[in-house]
């Protein structure tokens, strides 16, 4: 995952010229030979890539300066270079105005040209990050702000986006780390509540003995130690959201108070003479099974019923790994814009090996993951030796580069052998890089290949590789979808897709 370079000049030359800079550096490039070619390629499929534009000030029909200007409503973040022969005090000015970030003069030199994308891109980083936490501390962080590409994340976004127009009472559910405290900020967001209070309270990191007072407050001098009046977190939410997080950790005493909170819209401080009112929008989360815990009595039934009027089940990251690009890249800006690296993005090989692993901790720990890669990282993009844990993990070896890529894909009978099961092939040893016929082809037990290399001595494309893995997976697990959708990493409906792409779905499968 690299930062995208546009390159906007009517000279084929000097786009040539600044394409073999920039590629040489990491980074990947477009280009556009006019205004309106940089219009079109930012409003194409690649568009959303482009994380920086090298904008030529002296172009036919229409200039650089023009083309800034017009820019700049649309596309404000996105920095912009310009470039021109004429380095006059007043060409500076101009192009400083119109909301330039920087500034060369042809021919500038490659150093010169990457410092100025180094620098622009940090900052662009910086403010992001900025703005990000702004948005999390005063409660704004909306819908828009979550990375949910991946089937399973729309279908959680379009059912908060759903519940966040009425009151009703909603249950996050999901795995320690899946996001659902975020969720919640968003759905108080786009609620008619945005703005009001956001109070988020884990019930299992209070103690016992402080649960109803930190919840419901307490009157001065109602106990000992209480020297003042504490309103508690009820009617710090009035007008708001109250998020009651690890909900299935309150204990039985304080579920009876929180139900009769819930349904009579009071509260009854701590020898407070009379209750108070309240009026709050309640979002609970837990990483437990509700149901189970209430039908061995651990958690009140009708409590259960109060809190579960609309459920909303956060997929974990092993189910949602089309969004693992993403999440990765974004997590890298944040790091590399907080540590001062000058780390952009992750390779490929890098990137394959963390979508081999199983993620228990979820996005925290895929955050944690990374924040450990940027920090250890000593170039500008994230390698497999930046990850030694994942890579001991998965029994992959940090020596060479080549060496890691194909350990990458040798780890997975490792792997799969250390969870109980042989897949049953064996990878050509460093065979797989002479280009022979045999080069880099997986034999399977019930005579099935698959080839890494095709005929001419090139690697076949991934999406090849994966349809032939698929179809092994479907035949050793006899058609078990969901543990075929489990050893895979993927959901079962992401599965169920892949096989109607490469024609082995049919009416029984769900759409």
């Amino acid at each position: 995952m690299t930062h995208t370079v546009l390159i906007v000049d009517d000279d084929p030359t000097q786009r040539r010229l600044l394409q073999a800079v920039i590629e040489r550096n990491g980074y990947r490039t477009l280009q556009a030979a006019s205004a309106d070619e940089m219009f079109r390629a930012l409003d194409g499929v690649q568009g959303a890539d482009v994380g920086l534009v090298l904008l030529d000030l002296v172009m036919p029909q229409e200039d650089g300066l023009s083309a800034l200007k017009r820019l700049r409503p649309s596309h404000a973040a996105l920095p912009v270079i310009v470039l021109t022969a004429q380095g006059g005090i007043e060409t500076v000015v101009s192009a400083m105005r119109a909301g330039a970030d920087d500034f060369l003069v042809k021919p500038a030199s490659p150093e010169r040209i990457l410092v100025s994308i180094r620098n622009a891109l940090k900052v662009k980083a910086l403010t992001g990050e900025v703005q990000r936490l702004k948005k999390r501390a005063s409660g704004h962080l909306s819908f828009g702000d979550l990375i949910a590409k991946s089937a399973a994340m729309r279908t959680v976004v379009r059912l908060g986006e759903r519940a966040a127009q009425s009151n009703i009472p909603i249950l996050i559910e999901g795995e320690s780390g899946v996001g659902k405290e975020v969720l919640a900020r968003a759905i108080q967001q786009a609620s008619d509540r945005a703005n009001k209070p956001f109070v988020a309270v884990n019930c299992g990191a209070i103690p016992e003995n402080l649960i109803e007072s930190i919840l419901f407050g307490h009157e001065k001098g109602s106990f000992t130690g209480a020297s003042e009046k504490h309103i508690g977190k009820f009617q710090e939410a009035d007008g708001g959201t109250l998020f009651l997080d690890e909900i299935g950790e309150l204990r039985l005493d304080m579920q009876v108070k929180l139900l009769r909170a819930i349904q009579e819209g009071e509260v009854d401080p701590i020898g407070a003479k009379r209750p108070v009112k309240i009026n709050i929008r309640l979002i609970s989360a837990t990483n437990r099974n509700l149901t189970q815990l209430a039908q061995e009595g651990r958690f009140r039934e009708d409590l259960y019923y109060r809190l579960n009027v609309f459920p909303i089940q956060v997929p974990p990251l092993r189910e949602r790994m089309e969004d693992l690009p993403e999440l990765i890249q974004f997590f890298v800006e944040r790091f590399a814009a907080e540590e001062g690296k000058s780390v952009i993005g992750i390779d490929e090989t890098a990137l394959k090996m963390l979508g081999r692993h199983a993620w228990p901790g979820n996005i925290r720990q895929l955050e944690n993951t990374v924040f450990r890669g940027v920090v250890l990282c000593d170039s500008d993009q994230l390698k497999v030796e930046d990850f030694p844990q994942i890579a001991a993990q998965l029994g992959v070896e940090l020596r060479t580069e080549e060496h890691a890529v194909e350990q990458v894909a040798a780890s997975t009978q490792t792997y799969a052998k250390a969870v109980g099961h042989d897949v049953g092939y064996a990878v050509s040893a460093p065979a797989a890089y002479t280009g022979g016929n045999d080069a880099g082809t997986v034999r399977l037990h019930n005579g099935l290949e698959i080839k890494a290399m095709d005929g001419a001595g090139h690697l076949r494309r991934l999406e090849e590789i994966e349809n032939d893995l698929i179809r092994f997976a479907i035949e050793l697990y006899d058609g078990h979808m969901s543990e075929v959708a489990r050893r895979l990493g993927i959901g079962r409906s992401t599965l169920y897709r892949k096989m109607r792409e490469i024609g082995l779905g049919g009416k029984g499968f769900p759409e």
